[in-house]
């Protein structure tokens, strides 16, 4: 008799831009590649169509809510979906809807998933409880050893239910010889960058523990030191509504008479060409990162990287001065430190097209060994396997 082809329901809140969302639209191939069958519900967004390239059936639905009276129906509508459509197992990504979920399974008894993605603060005995049930699945994914060593010591979690899976980059998509020169050229007519400038690049959403106003501190202090006149600085990402913060950037960057220098651009879809366009990326997040994806994609394209050298950043970049200079593909700072950052900036910036090559091919290869797609696809199908006894995952 044939194997069951299962049936994998994740849930997230939308479907915007981040890395939660990207993990839902690959494992959702990866689901569909094995043979089995995905199910997302999500209140959508611009990835919508992505999601459904894979093969992946998407439910709309009110992922989102908080309110405590909805999420308690939110329970009632998954356990009607997990009955009408066979669902073997529930994949939460998000703690809202991660709550609705767990009682769901419960009272369907299917398993649950949940992957940790974010370093959620915790101030106070009533959002401890809420960041809660990303730690109560019966398999719980942390994206980083940082993520696993902060479950472990906030909900005691034992480590059998603990499942360490990077966040995957996609090879291929971020490879630079995949990389047209057309479309870094496209990239760098939608920034207004010409061509002959070199591009130090920041590509997060618009918030303020991502670090934006540091890096405009680092222009600033190079400006005002006549250095890197050739450099501009470009803040790639989403306000998402934050529309106070972005205000306070400008004029920031105003103040500082950077406005030919720092351009905030908004949110880019072509992340492979931003990368390729860059001379170096920055990471300068002030909070920890629980794995930061623009470390690995920037690195696989081969573009060195300046990190800040708290939560996840440092198990995937190479940091100097901490590492060697033969082994290293990139650097290490300190959080809301804008002069250590600058020297950072200017140490990348000086050095010859020979030596920014060979810390690229060692920062392709390093991404390519130890944070590839394919490795979190197969992980991720693992755990899948052990709670259903199916066998999707490829044998290893």
């Amino acid at each position: 008799m044939a194997e069951k082809r299962p049936t994998i329901l994740q849930i997230i809140p939308e479907l915007d831009t981040g890395g939660a969302e990207l993990s839902t639209i690959e494992i959702a191939d990866a689901v569909h590649s094995a043979g089995g069958h995905c199910i997302v519900l999500t209140e959508g967004g611009r990835l919508v169509q992505r999601l459904r390239d894979t093969g992946a059936e998407v439910q709309f639905f009110p992922a989102a809510v908080k309110n405590p009276l909805r999420l308690l129906w939110n329970v009632h509508r998954i356990a009607n979906v997990v009955r009408r459509d066979g669902v073997d197992l529930i994949h939460a990504r998000s703690r809202a809807p991660a709550w609705s979920a767990l009682l769901a399974a419960r009272r369907t008894g299917v398993p649950f998933v949940t992957t940790y993605h974010g370093a959620y603060s915790e101030k106070s005995d009533i959002k401890r409880l809420y960041n809660s049930v990303m730690a109560r699945g019966d398999a719980v994914i942390a994206n980083s050893h940082y993520t696993s060593d902060l479950i472990r010591m906030r909900y005691g979690t034992s480590r059998a239910r603990l499942h360490v899976i990077y966040r995957g980059v996609d090879g291929r998509l971020f490879d630079p010889a995949n990389v047209a020169a057309d479309r870094v050229a496209a990239v760098r007519r939608r920034w207004s960058v010409a061509p002959d400038k070199r591009v130090v690049l920041h590509a997060a959403r618009l918030t303020p523990w991502k670090g934006q106003k540091f890096v405009i501190a680092a222009a600033a202090q190079l400006a005002k030191q006549s250095s890197l006149d050739d450099v501009v600085f470009v803040l790639a990402g989403d306000a998402q509504r934050r529309n106070a913060y972005r205000s306070a950037l400008m004029k920031q960057i105003q103040a500082a008479g950077l406005e030919d220098r720092v351009l905030l651009v908004g949110h880019e879809d072509d992340m492979a060409a931003a990368f390729c366009a860059a001379h170096v990326a920055v990471v300068a997040s002030v909070e920890p990162e629980a794995f930061g994806r623009a470390a690995t994609e920037a690195q696989v394209i081969g573009t060195p990287v300046i990190a800040t050298d708290i939560g996840a950043p440092p198990e995937t970049v190479l940091g100097r001065p901490g590492v060697e200079p033969e082994r290293a593909t990139g650097w290490l700072v300190p959080p809301e430190d804008a002069e250590r950052l600058a020297a950072a900036i200017a140490e990348a910036s000086s050095m010859s097209p020979e030596e920014r090559a060979r810390m690229g091919a060692r920062a392709r290869n390093h991404v390519l060994k130890s944070f590839s797609l394919k490795q979190m696809k197969q992980q991720t199908l693992q755990v899948y396997d052990s709670l259903l006894g199916t066998h999707m995952a490829e044998p290893t």
